[in-house]
């Protein structure tokens, strides 16, 4: 994170952003501008533009975000770890997770806790805290009966995989020196493999992770982001000498780490292939993390988004290795060839063209960064021709994550922030520490207008925004959203309203391919309106999400088709799908029976 280069300059970027417009102008006359900047920048076709804004709603839906938090039950606090120091480590922040680790059909609720260190001690014990979800609003903390605390793990991330494909989730939890695998036994418990498994990960500062099958055998392999090569004696004084005006210092007085792959090798164990794989040569900063299919051609690629350094971009060579085109694809830099604070990342067609896009989070005085794919290993840095351009730049975006969330069949952008430097009122008078969070509706076409401020007081509230985790958590229809905000507690989202449009979410089990599918596309069409989703792994900063896959369908009321193609080669083409629903689709046998409860709103 770019904490001192904030500290001592000013504000950045261009002013005159074009006004919003509103979905109902979507007319002949928008698709013929549409088309017209598509010729030039190679976007996407005329007819094919045309026919998706003549799709485009017009209208909108209320939708409000609730805190939940305490009615909940949810008493568990994030501790940041401050010292008078301002020793790196601590500012990072911790992530979180949806998971359904008991299979009940619920999301339960995964929280990363810091650990005491020789230079802090905490007022009380701390542990990362694992919450089952009651099915009636309530959550209860089981961390003891699970198993899954990891005391004395300083943890940074989680991520979420069925690794031995054995139907039950299992936890990869990552932190400051090592981490740690907890399998899922299936009961309630969960039992640290870590050594045997072989991917603790030793003596790295992990901090994303992302589950991915990346030679399709299977079997879900593991990529790992590092870090710095940070320890508190060579931690250093940035800022002002003088009391109260030291900061927390610049990532680039650290060398970085670099990234882990590890290989499954069915049995249990995985084996170390970063140098073999070409994950492993280059020095990164990671903090993001997102595996999808770039290139449409069946095989995940890998997205890393690196703090102060050339972010990556690593395509599948299809047998064991990857190619890195991060300069020549154009994602390595913002427009202007800078390297920016990349920290929350996330993929997603938001234009409707069938290719997957690219979305980065950047701290205070850059942009927020969305690169549009041009179907050729090539990106183009969309930031202003979305409309998004500087209207967060006095924010430090942190986490993100796109979600339909108001189910109108468009990818839109949540987005948490919160300023990595507590004092950093005494430096920039107009940057709070904490911070409201955003979220960039999609006008379709990959516009996007702010809508932040309509989506309700705890939506708006400020705080200093770490990991954030989407997920339908009482499964009626629209997304949920959770927050780790540091030095506090969590914020629990609720979305009201979403579901007053139609949705679909499906869950996919895999037989040839990976148990929990990860890796499928997913093409759905709705009266002629086409969406494609991707079951991706990683995402966001430091978190894992829902892993059923979620269409807003809008005031559509039918689905025509809903294709499933698998990493192991099936496909699956359903009809009479229906609306309203969370479905089970297992692979080769279309939709089979599975109940999941809804909990009524309160």
């Amino acid at each position: 994170m770019s904490l001192h280069r904030r500290l001592t300059r000013g504000s950045a970027g261009r002013s005159g952003d074009q006004p919003h417009r509103n979905r109902s102008g979507h007319s002949l006359f928008l698709g013929l501008v549409l088309a017209g900047a598509a010729a030039v920048c190679g976007v996407a076709t005329f007819e094919h533009l045309l026919a998706q804004a003549n799709q485009a709603p017009p209208i909108s839906i209320p939708v409000r975000f609730t805190d939940i938090r305490q009615a909940a039950g949810i008493t568990w606090r994030e501790d940041g770890t401050p010292t008078e120091e301002k020793n790196y480590l601590e500012t990072m922040g911790t992530g979180l997770a949806w998971i359904d680790y008991d299979q009940d059909g619920l999301l339960d609720l995964y929280l990363v806790q810091a650990a005491a260190t020789e230079w802090y001690t905490p007022p009380q014990p701390l542990y990362s805290a694992l919450y089952h979800n009651n099915g009636d609003g309530t959550f209860t903390d089981v961390t003891k009966k699970a198993g899954v605390g990891a005391e004395r793990l300083y943890g940074q991330g989680v991520a979420v995989g069925d690794y031995d494909n054995d139907g039950y989730p299992d936890l990869y939890v990552m932190g400051y020196g090592r981490a740690i695998l907890y399998h899922n036994n299936g009961d309630g418990t969960f039992t640290d493999v870590t050594e045997k498994a072989g991917v603790a990960d030793r003596g790295q500062w992990s901090s994303s992770a992302a589950f991915f099958d990346y030679d399709r055998d299977g079997h879900l392999d593991l990529v790992v982001c590092n870090y710095l090569q940070w320890t508190a004696e060579t931690n250093i004084w940035c800022g002002e000498k003088r009391p109260g005006y030291r900061a927390y210092c610049h990532p680039d007085n650290y060398r970085g780490q670099k990234l882990a792959l590890f290989h499954n090798n069915g049995d249990g164990t995985f084996t170390n292939v970063s140098e073999k794989s070409g994950l492993g040569a280059p020095e990164a900063k990671g903090l993001g993390i997102v595996a999808v299919d770039l290139t449409n051609d069946g095989w995940p690629d890998i997205f890393v988004a690196n703090d102060t350094w050339p972010n990556f971009l690593f395509i599948n060579n299809r047998d064991g290795t990857f190619r890195d085109v991060s300069y020549t694809s154009g994602v390595a830099a913002s427009e202007d060839g800078k390297y920016e604070a990349g920290m929350g990342t996330d993929s997603a067609d938001v234009d409707g063209d069938g290719w997957f896009d690219l979305y980065v989070t950047h701290l205070d005085f850059e942009l927020n960064r969305l690169y549009h794919n041009n179907h050729d290993e090539t990106f183009d840095d969309v930031t202003y021709y979305s409309r998004i351009g500087t209207k967060a730049s006095e924010l430090s975006g942190v986490s993100m994550k796109f979600l339909d969330y108001d189910n109108d069949g468009w990818s839109d952008i949540c987005q948490a922030n919160g300023a990595m430097v507590d004092n950093v009122q005494l430096y920039h008078s107009e940057v709070t520490y904490p911070e409201s969070k955003l979220m960039f509706r999609n006008l379709g076409q990959g516009k996007f207008e702010k809508v932040s401020e309509l989506l309700g007081p705890d939506f708006m509230r400020p705080t200093v925004g770490r990991g954030l985790a989407v997920g339908d958590f009482d499964n009626d229809g629209d997304l949920d959203i959770a927050i780790i905000n540091r030095d506090d507690y969590i914020q629990f989202l609720r979305n009201d309203g979403g579901n007053a449009n139609h949705w679909l979410e499906v869950k996919l089990v895999g037989t040839k391919a990976a148990r929990d599918g990860t890796g499928a596309a997913l093409k759905l069409v709705s009266e002629g309106f086409t969406q494609y989703q991707q079951a991706k792994g990683g995402m966001s900063y430091m978190s894992a999400h829902d892993q059923r896959i979620h269409f807003g369908l809008g005031q559509r009321k039918t689905i025509d088709s809903l294709e499933i193609t698998w990493l192991s080669g099936t496909v699956d083409k359903l009809t009479n799908v229906p609306i309203d629903q969370i479905i089970t689709v297992k692979e080769g046998a279309g939709i089979t029976p599975r109940h999941f409860p809804r909990i009524p709103a309160k």
